[in-house]
């Protein structure tokens, strides 16, 4: 059990007067953590002390900041079990996969320790007697209003981004992983100067009480409904707004690739996390050609996860975050085969405790179903026969959000297609995951706008001033 306390101007337990929230694992509904719940007048109280630290912080050299980074991340590798496993209890995920989250969370700590210091302006090419540069600054006071689906990962790279730029944070964490948030911000102030790294702790309140204060910019991964208001908030405020929000991530099957393969591809994309991944696979859109092998050897696979507590060892597929989003998820599941959709495998939710869904396969699904247009965040593989590589593209590009896409094809020409046609922020060709180190998308439409990763992170928390500097009188220095 985690007894969450909040970090405000450099003091831990501060503030907690809007009450207390119980989080409980999502395997069997036990207590997990207590939480404080931050007033708006705490929020305020916050940012105001976050203001009185910020000049300071901007003109630590920009090696020392790295240096200090380095020594958070030395810091968040010390509490790396105990992370993994505050992950697994609260929101469910698979201890394996917790762990992984925390290494790329270090791993991302430490790119931008070593990214932050070599970041320069550019000098421009003005009159001889004269010098004109482009100079970075740090924006000031930034939000930080993270996810509960990758906590630790997601916060590193917002937190490491924002601070070794120069910036000061005000980090609020999901009220579905707060404890988790909580033993990385104990981690991260051991390294960092007092009030440079402030915690808030509660629900949508508290992140909607935060981005309405004045901050110079508000980061924010999560669902598009709040991504959207966290934009209108800026709206009023002028805080620049970075979003990575919701999505419906389509998977294009080709006629020439090997099925099975395919739907090894497909099951990854679909149930890794339950589902409960931004870049998840949440429609498909398969060739007729291969669909029925394609959707046998899915089913398959689906049938073979092995399903439990995330802290079972072996576990693949743990229970989803709570029992709220499970009826999310089996509504749309519901709503599709009311509509004509088959289920294959899955689809129903299983007695006993906690917030457990099985890997669903849905075939005879059309493009116009919510299950296919909407974000789901579930185990769930709606699959759509298409006639054609150009019928399924088509289908994948017509979304209201453009967060990722994946195709899977034999053709060079079908995957220049691809990358060139889809409106996306990644696309990518052959693997639902992976990536080289440091790539950065900027997710489109409902997805959200801006940066999220790699180094092009540490512009979006940056402003550039120019200065153009004569010498007195039009003469020489």
């Amino acid at each position: 059990m985690y007894t969450v306390a909040q970090l405000i101007g450099g003091v831990w337990g501060a503030g907690g007067e809007g009450g207390e929230l119980v989080v409980h694992d999502p395997a069997d509904g036990s207590p997990v953590a207590t939480v404080p719940v931050a007033t708006a007048d705490e929020v305020a109280k916050a940012v105001e002390a976050a203001r009185g630290v910020a000049a300071e912080w901007a003109a630590t050299a920009p090696a020392e900041r790295a240096t200090a980074l380095h020594r958070a991340a030395d810091a968040v590798e010390a509490a790396a079990e105990e992370l993994a496993q505050a992950t697994t209890a609260e929101m469910g995920k698979p201890l394996d996969d917790a762990r992984g989250g925390v290494a790329a969370g270090i791993g991302t700590l430490r790119q931008y320790a070593e990214l932050g210091p070599v970041r320069g302006g550019r000098t421009l090419h003005g009159a001889p007697s004269a010098l004109d540069f482009m100079a970075p600054e740090p924006r000031g006071v930034v939000a930080a209003i993270t996810p509960w689906n990758d906590p630790v990962a997601v916060s590193c790279g917002l937190l490491g981004a924002a601070l070794v730029t120069g910036n000061v944070v005000l980090y609020k964490p999901s009220e579905r992983t707060p404890a988790t948030g909580w033993l990385l911000a104990r981690a991260l102030d051991q390294a960092l100067p007092a009030g440079v790294l402030s915690l808030l702790t509660g629900g949508a309140e508290v992140g909607a009480a935060l981005a309405g204060q004045d901050v110079d910019v508000v980061a924010h991964v999560g669902s598009t409904a709040t991504g959207r208001a966290i934009a209108t908030a800026g709206a009023r405020t002028g805080a620049k707004v970075l979003l990575e929000n919701g999505g419906s991530d389509p998977l294009v099957v080709d006629a020439d690739v090997d099925p099975v393969w395919a739907a090894e591809q497909a099951a990854l994309g679909c149930f890794a996390n339950a589902g409960q991944v931004c870049v998840a696979v949440e429609r498909i859109y398969v060739h007729r050609d291969v669909a029925e092998d394609f959707v046998d050897a899915l089913v398959e696979r689906a049938e073979a996860l092995v399903v439990g507590p995330g802290r079972d060892p072996g576990t693949q597929l743990g229970p989803l975050v709570d029992r709220r989003h499970r009826d999310h998820v089996h509504g749309q599941v519901t709503a599709a085969v009311a509509e004509g959709a088959r289920v294959r495998t899955g689809g129903a939710v299983p007695d006993g405790p906690g917030a457990f869904y099985p890997a669903t396969v849905v075939s005879d699904c059309r493009h116009e179903m919510v299950l296919v247009r909407e974000e789901t965040f579930g185990p769930v593989a709606p699959v759509v026969v298409v006639d054609s590589f150009s019928e399924g593209l088509r289908c994948a590009a017509d979304s209201p959000y453009g967060l990722a896409a994946t195709v899977l094809t034999g053709s060079m020409s079908h995957a220049h297609r691809a990358w060139r046609e889809l409106p996306v922020g990644t696309v990518k060709v052959n693997a639902v995951f992976g990536g080289a180190p440091g790539g950065a998308a900027q997710p489109r439409r409902g997805s959200g706008q801006g940066f999220g990763y790699g180094p092009e992170l540490l512009d979006e928390f940056s402003t550039v001033k120019a200065v153009h500097i004569e010498a007195p009188g039009g003469g020489h220095w």
